[in-house]
């Protein structure tokens, strides 16, 4: 007798629970039957969270902007952001271990509350996916033009904020997209090992640029109690724009839940190597950011709020050893350019599953033999390279693009951890059960309430925060209010477009009972 899927009527597969593997058994609660290849261990669960996170990529992207605006008192608005977002990390895996299922965001904010605002929140994640697939891209300008002189392809001068290092920019992020779209389509292991190595990689490079920039200190660390002379709002407005960096560094730890349904044991699994991953990253980063301001031949002279930790490590490390270090900054450009587009390639995988989105059943397609759905990884890619476009027009639609997606991706996070307060408070959510091996699932227990309120409050604050139109930030030159504006009429299209499909969608499809599927208890 064959099993239907409650979501798409396609058949599950029909074995009998005792002749399949442990890790099936959740996606048939589910209603969903095993299509992607479950071949992800612990270390490469850990390292799809980091290898989003990646710190070397958005150290080096974001660590000039930082400073050009806080001055060295930026660094303390790394801890607090790192903070805040452990605690929606812990939230999130609490929820990792209750519902094992790619699409993370979409799926818990779905079950959590209703189907359309949890389709709402896969929409506004996935779109801010996509975007930050784009900007990881364009990371590669603040370090290849630095390693080798010949990768400036256009004009002659590789800051991402002049008009030729952001057209080289877009060149250089064009070619990576093409290479991570490639291995995206390949196969599941091969993408899982490419991931471990740059991961090692990378947290072997960050150990080492830590060393031997704190060994080659100029200064006390007493210099990040001190603003830049550039900074004109005061300590608590370089603090917020500071933030920048670390709410862009902190950001998809959640990958570890998108890859569900390719690890082994997931209720386990997932949830801790979700928070190891983000802890990791702090750590290694935030000693990053203070080797950096230590290490700095010059905190006055404006290479650092241009050129950034590319400069610190080629001036005071040494040419030879600091381009070794900078080529291995680039392996985790790469290697997180591939890991953000995998995890965009899920969300829309497991919307389109659901059939929620237009050409749903391309889209939900999974090659058997690689045990990956190709189509996302193509639309993912194209729509990318496409975002790039928009360095053509202006070095600062570099700012504007990274923005956007820090803030979209905020904002999903609180369309899940906000449903998850209401359901806390009414009772609704508890903590029983066990995981595969027989373990209770993780909790937070008596700390769920506070925690959780806490990770909420910090999400719509950094959120707003991120969104503000300061004319400084997004419109220094002045005469392009679009870019002022442009998280803001991003996500207004974002969700537009949303909308506008859920209608078309509604007259022409039976649309199911909008009701919050129960948290099991």
């Amino acid at each position: 007798m064959t099993t239907t899927d409650h979501r798409d009527h396609r058949p599950l597969d029909d074995r009998p629970l005792d002749d399949r593997p442990l890790d099936d058994h959740s996606l048939q609660e589910f209603g969903y039957r095993q299509e992607l290849h479950r071949s992800l261990g612990r270390y490469a669960s850990f390292a799809a969270g980091f290898s989003f996170i990646s710190v070397l990529t958005t150290v080096f992207q974001f660590f000039a902007f930082g400073y050009s605006f806080g001055g060295p008192v930026f660094f303390w608005a790394w801890p607090a952001v790192l903070t805040g977002q452990l605690m929606v990390a812990a939230c999130f895996a609490e929820l990792a271990a209750r519902y094992p299922i790619s699409g993370a965001i979409y799926q818990w904010s779905s079950r959590l509350s209703t189907p359309a605002f949890g389709w709402f929140a896969g929409w506004i994640m996935v779109i801010g996916q996509v975007v930050v697939v784009a900007a990881a891209a364009l990371a590669l300008q603040m370090v290849l033009p630095a390693l080798w002189s010949g990768f400036q392809l256009i004009g002659h001068d590789p800051s991402p904020v002049s008009a030729d290092g952001a057209a080289n920019a877009a060149v250089l992020g064009m070619v990576l997209l093409a290479l991570t779209t490639l291995v995206n389509l390949v196969d599941n292991r091969l993408m899982s090992a490419v991931n471990r190595i740059g991961v090692t990689a990378e947290i072997i490079g960050a150990a080492l640029i830590v060393v031997l920039l704190l060994t080659h200190a100029k200064r006390s660390p007493g210099i990040t109690f001190h603003t830049g002379p550039a900074t004109q709002s005061g300590l608590f407005g370089a603090l917020l724009v500071g933030s920048f960096t670390a709410a862009y560094v902190m950001i998809g730890f959640d990958s570890a839940g998108e890859m569900s349904e390719e690890t082994h044991r997931p209720r386990r699994t997932a949830p801790r190597t979700m928070i190891t991953a983000l802890g990791a990253a702090g750590l290694l980063g935030g000693l990053v950011v203070l080797g950096g301001l230590l290490a700095a031949p010059s905190l006055t002279d404006g290479h650092l709020a241009v050129d950034g930790l590319s400069y610190v490590l080629t001036s005071s490390l040494g040419d030879g050893v600091g381009r070794v270090l900078l080529a291995d900054v680039v392996v985790a450009i790469a290697v997180a350019t591939l890991a953000i587009q995998t995890a965009a390639c899920r969300m829309l995988f497991s919307m389109a599953r659901d059939g929620q989105l237009p050409f749903a059943r391309k889209l939900a397609r999974v090659n058997p033999r690689t045990g990956m759905p190709g189509a996302p990884a193509v639309v993912v890619g194209v729509l990318a390279a496409a975002l790039l476009l928009l360095n053509f027009a202006s070095p600062d639609a570099f700012l504007a693009i990274g923005t956007t997606c820090i803030v979209m991706l905020y904002l999903a996070y609180a369309m899940v951890t906000g449903p998850l307060l209401l359901r806390r408070l009414r009772g609704e959510f508890t903590a029983t059960g066990t995981d595969e091996t027989g373990a209770p699932l993780f909790s937070l227990g008596r700390w769920g309430i506070p925690v959780n309120a806490l990770a909420l409050l910090y999400g719509l604050v950094m959120t707003v925060n991120l969104a503000w139109p300061r004319a400084a930030v997004y419109d220094p030159a002045g005469g392009h209010w679009y870019f002022r504006w442009f998280t803001v009429l991003f996500l207004g299209v974002t969700v537009a477009l949303g909308a506008a499909h859920r209608a078309y969608r509604a007259r022409t499809t039976a649309i199911e009972p909008e009701t919050a599927e129960p948290v099991p208890a």
